[in-house]
């Protein structure tokens, strides 16, 4: 408990620091002109205003965020129902794993936004290529994730498994997945990452709502204040989706444990 209050007061810290620092070097030193990078203050009250008006880009900001959010939630649970399953099958059935890893690795080094033109050539300029991108860069980790977890199941508890008398899928289901659990939860939690960041990328071309589409709106019109603003926003919600995870993961594998 210590060692995480001490964590978290460091951390806040160093987010003060760099504050202090830029609001330093923008409304006292007047380092950088106001266009180029506004201050702290500006960027709050920017915030603030964007909550009630739709100016300049014609939503406000929780519109914007709810267009992200449930886009990136939609694309990121779709692909972890699909990838973790497969990447299970993959692990332990070599017959699926001979089947699927070659179209696997030839999909993987592929970057999900390298995705966005081929998606809106087959789904046009809508919600669906968006998820669709957002599956695809969602899908690979929960499949690799959950395939290296499985693989690392320790032989020595499939052994007594099966001196007991326990089934091949009573095995996979009591022994290798919750043994799993943390690997597939690493890899649920950079999806979500690569969800968010896939999404914004694919908003900023082609959306007439979400964050990405206020970030590259206001760059247009030289808003600045307000491209930052909508960073901050990217990664305030970033870390809550992030800290959601975490704690779903910390409820699984104690209850795991605990059982």
């Amino acid at each position: 408990m210590k060692k995480r209050a001490k964590y978290l007061l460091l951390s806040l810290f160093s987010l003060g620091l760099f504050i202090f620092a830029w609001y330093l070097v923008t409304d006292i030193l007047h380092t950088f002109p106001a266009q180029a990078l506004p201050s702290p203050t500006k960027v709050v009250l920017t915030l603030v205003k964007k909550f009630t008006k739709k100016a300049p880009d014609g939503g406000t900001l929780f519109q914007h965020i709810w267009a992200s959010l449930k886009l990136a939630l939609y694309g990121f649970s779709l692909g972890a129902v699909i990838g973790i399953p497969v990447g299970i099958l993959m692990a332990w059935y070599r017959k699926a794993d001979l089947l699927v890893t070659p179209i696997f690795h030839f999909l993987r080094p592929i970057p999900p936004i390298a995705w966005i033109p081929l998606m809106l050539v087959f789904f046009g300029i809508g919600q669906t290529a968006k998820a669709a991108v957002i599956f695809v860069s969602t899908v690979t980790n929960c499949i690799l994730n959950s395939y290296i977890g499985i693989k690392q199941t320790k032989d020595v508890h499939v052994w007594v498994a099966r001196t007991f008398g326990a089934s091949n899928g009573r095995i996979l289901f009591k022994v290798a997945i919750p043994s799993a659990l943390p690997m597939v939860f690493a890899g649920l939690s950079l999806s979500m990452n690569l969800a968010w960041m896939s999404l914004v990328a694919a908003e900023m071309l082609a959306a007439d709502k979400g964050l990405g589409y206020m970030i590259q709106y206001a760059r247009m019109m030289a808003r600045v204040d307000l491209v930052i603003a909508g960073m901050v926003m990217i990664t305030i919600i970033g870390a809550i989706l992030n800290r959601i995870l975490s704690a779903v993961e910390h409820a699984v594998v104690k209850g795991r444990h605990m059982q």
